[in-house]
């Protein structure tokens, strides 16, 4: 699966790519808590891939200018009330303060109200990071009233908050639409048809009235509005 818009692609987490974002997140945290680091070991990472391998949990990297740049991660998806929650990591720190996790992020968002008509996204920030709050408040993010810790804040964002709230950075991410598919994409692939989340998510299409522009590309369906 790949949502791509702005320059940005989210390429759906696969099983070839654990090797390389354990590498990442070994390093990432090796500088962040060198005291209390625990080496992820190959077995480790294939035990969490296989528990968030499912319809409820979506993991996707974060691809810029060819680079992969960091993972977002969209989970507790319930395909009913049509919420869910999601966070943003970036490896590279270089890009951190600039647009790009926004951009990655608007991605994701618009797939959910444009695409699959949800109600709420969650998103978690940590109340230490300053940049990451003023990111989810730029995109019409508000912080609920019950906050699970201290230092862990849930924050909201329905289709009115987001529309009213997220001008500015909408207005500033027109600079990166691609040329192709103005309004971005979804493409479903063939892997994407194994496992059934193709299926699922077409299903959810016809059962809900979601009607979206289709082109078929190589075993695979492009969905664009």
């Amino acid at each position: 699966m790949k949502i791509c818009k702005y320059g940005i692609i989210l390429n759906g987490l696969r099983k070839e790519d654990l090797e390389f974002v354990r590498e990442k997140r070994n390093a990432k945290e090796a500088l962040s808590s060198e005291e209390t680091h625990i080496e992820i070991t190959p077995e480790m990472q294939l035990e969490w891939f296989e528990s968030v391998d499912n319809f409820e949990n979506f993991y996707y990297i974060i691809e810029y200018k060819g680079v992969r740049i960091g993972m977002l991660n969209n989970k507790k998806v319930d395909w009913t009330a049509r919420t869910s929650e999601s966070s943003l990591f970036l490896w590279d720190d270089s890009f951190t303060g600039t647009i790009v996790p926004s951009l990655a992020a608007l991605c994701l968002i618009e797939i959910g109200f444009y695409y699959l008509n949800w109600n709420v996204c969650y998103i978690r920030v940590h109340s230490d990071n300053p940049k990451a709050v003023k990111n989810a408040e730029s995109l019409g993010y508000e912080l609920t009233e019950g906050k699970e810790s201290v230092e862990n804040h849930l924050y909201y964002l329905t289709r009115e908050l987001f529309e009213t709230n997220a001008q500015t950075i909408l207005m500033e991410a027109k600079a990166f639409v691609e040329s192709e598919y103005n309004d971005g994409y979804l493409l479903l692939e063939p892997s994407d048809y194994e496992s059934g989340i193709a299926q699922k998510i077409e299903t959810f299409f016809t059962e809900n009235g979601i009607n979206l522009h289709r082109k078929g590309k190589a075993g695979s369906r492009m969905y664009f509005r």
